[in-house]
């Protein structure tokens, strides 16, 4: 048996980032990172343990009901900057914090959101250099984080489900995109009815493995970091990738897991070169069109993320 945890092997390979809104299992497993999105933010935000940090930030927007949509706006805002300093006093590294995806398809409303939202982060005496601003991997969102990281505004391109995404992100000077791993296996184990893949034939792997050769192929700087997983094995096959964004309860299986851990990605073999070629927004558009697993996990997630963040704004409402 190894001294030293599965958990504690991939951090000396890899950047280990929580997947999660909770402080608590943050600064239990001690990760470089952390991000959130809508439904994280709306699981954490309704625990009793953070009921007075809602209700003091709902004061801080209005003295009575939330009136209008840029007082829940305004709040929404400020409860997600409010989760990330929270975090940021837990981890030595950044958070990210999630556009609205209602942005999605709006770059102009995406680049004044993301602004605002650095904007408060400043307030409260956070740099820029701690933040990451999320944003879905629409044509869109990808052109909204060209412009902002031309700005010092630093992006993560998430809900990237397609290798035409990961290409686009990188083009665009993106400093990090999230490839989901888990929703890409989700659909072809729904697809085709195969529902056990080895771990390296999982197609959320090779998507993965085949974008982080490529950005090292090419000499890209845009940071890789797989997340959505579904099991530890997923999380094992990609060891030694950028990064890895990690939920608490598979924190807590790598932890408890003295297995070995063997280096799956490394810059230094990425076997034969990838011919892809980057296109234009019309290849772009048609090469994610053509591939129907990416079309549908971005419409879902966008949606998803989408729901969240109206059942979130909904709570607030009754609440206040």
């Amino acid at each position: 048996m190894n001294k030293k945890s599965k958990l504690a092997q991939l951090k000396e390979m890899t950047t280990v980032v929580a997947d999660t809104g909770d402080f608590d299992a943050i600064a239990q497993y001690q990760p470089e990172d952390a991000t959130t999105n809508p439904s994280l933010l709306l699981k954490a935000a309704q625990m009793p343990a953070y009921r007075e940090l809602v209700e003091e930030l709902i004061k801080s927007v209005t003295t009575g009901k939330l009136s209008s949509e840029e007082q829940l706006s305004e709040c929404m805002d400020k409860l997600s900057v409010r989760f990330g300093e929270k975090i940021l006093q837990t981890i030595p590294g950044r958070v990210s914090t999630e556009v609205d995806a209602h942005l999605s398809f709006d770059t102009q409303a995406s680049i004044a959101k993301a602004r605002h939202l650095i904007d408060l982060y400043e307030q409260a005496g956070i740099g820029r250099e701690r933040v990451l601003i999320k944003m879905a991997s629409t044509w869109e969102g990808i052109r909204a984080a060209e412009q902002l990281e031309k700005e010092g505004i630093n992006c993560n391109l998430t809900l990237l489900f397609s290798f035409t995404q990961a290409v686009a992100a990188a083009e665009a000077g993106a400093y990090l995109i999230s490839p989901f791993v888990g929703r890409i296996l989700d659909w072809y184990k729904a697809s085709t009815g195969l529902t056990d893949y080895a771990p390296a034939d999982d197609p959320g792997v090779q998507s993965v493995t085949r974008i982080y050769n490529f950005y090292r192929q090419r000499g890209y700087n845009t940071v890789v970091m797989g997340a959505s997983f579904r099991n530890t094995d997923e999380i094992s096959e990609l060891a030694g990738c950028d990064r890895l964004t990690i939920s608490p309860q598979l924190l807590q299986a790598l932890d408890k897991d003295y297995g070995t851990l063997v280096r799956k990605l490394d810059p230094a073999n990425t076997g034969a070169k990838d011919p892809y070629r980057p296109g234009s927004e019309s290849d772009f558009r048609f090469e994610l069109n053509g591939d129907a697993m990416a079309t549908e996990k971005l419409a879902e997630g966008i949606r998803g993320f989408a729901t969240d963040q109206n059942k979130l704004e909904a709570w607030l409402r009754d609440i206040a």
